[in-house]
């Protein structure tokens, strides 16, 4: 089994069992057991083929044996106060338990590639595909061993998600875990923020402040030569000086404040 899809197994094993424990209230885990031969499934067997909204082939496939999801899927209904499901209701309730569990995965793969990823949609097969690698992992609850599940990702996919070696001349390779091309960062970038300049601040008792009038005068905490502060969304992002454009009030940036600055100026 190729490393990327070792990987993809075993970060999958490790949000099943979480998975299972919130929809079921009972302690779940679920552990990789490591490569193995492609599984022979049973009559009943679910072959799910999950795709992603990544490529037409890139899928997540997971077989389960009809004595495992019934188990999973009859211990979430059984929380939910339905103690007699039918067949039907069962079954898709273990694919939700799939669903959530793999919906996690794509955050990770997501966050690989620097793009955002998502399910699309899952697909039961008749069939196992051939050349694929799989790996077990195996689920208990509340100390019981429940079975094991086999998992294995498209080669398109894992190739995908093969660390690229050749960047740009004259650049740096990207930061780990830098993410570009977001489509969530894309549309935060079309966000409209309030931004504002204050020349300063000061405090009043309440008796002082219902005493002011037309012509009062009040009295700022900072002078005529020190910057003024640029605030966006109720932080201060930087500091500058006041200047007239075309008749309009500007400001020129003089200094953009940390980070850490920033925190601590929060209205």
């Amino acid at each position: 089994m190729n490393e990327q899809s070792l990987w993809l197994a075993s970060e999958w094993a490790s949000r099943l069992g979480p998975t299972v424990s919130n929809m079921t209230a009972e302690p779940a885990r679920a552990g990789l057991e490591g490569p193995g031969p492609p599984p022979q499934p049973e009559p009943d067997a679910i072959i799910w083929r999950q795709l992603l909204d990544l490529t037409p082939e890139a899928a997540l496939w997971v077989v389960a044996p009809a004595t495992l999801w019934r188990e999973l899927g009859l211990m979430v209904l059984k929380a939910a106060g339905l103690d007699e499901p039918d067949a039907s209701e069962v079954r898709g309730t273990f694919l939700e338990i799939l669903q959530q569990s793999l919906s996690a995965v794509c955050s990770l793969i997501g966050a690989r590639l620097g793009k955002e990823v998502t399910l699309a949609e899952g697909i039961a097969a008749d069939s196992l595909p051939e050349d694929m690698d799989w790996a077990g992992v195996r689920v208990s609850a509340s100390q019981r061993q429940l079975g094991t599940l086999y998992f294995s990702c498209a080669p398109e996919l894992a190739g995908a998600l093969e660390p690229a070696e050749v960047h740009a001349p004259g650049l740096p390779p990207p930061a780990p875990g830098l993410v570009t091309g977001s489509r969530t960062f894309d549309l935060l970038m079309e966000v409209e923020l309030p931004v504002g300049v204050s020349f300063g601040r000061t405090q009043m008792r309440l008796k002082d402040a219902i005493k002011l009038t037309t012509g009062s005068i009040v009295e700022l905490n900072r002078s005529v030569v020190e910057p003024v502060e640029v605030i966006v969304n109720n932080c201060v992002i930087a500091r500058g000086e006041v200047v007239v454009v075309e008749g309009n009030y500007g400001v020129r940036i003089r200094q953009i404040i940390s980070r850490e600055e920033r925190l601590r100026t929060l209205f």
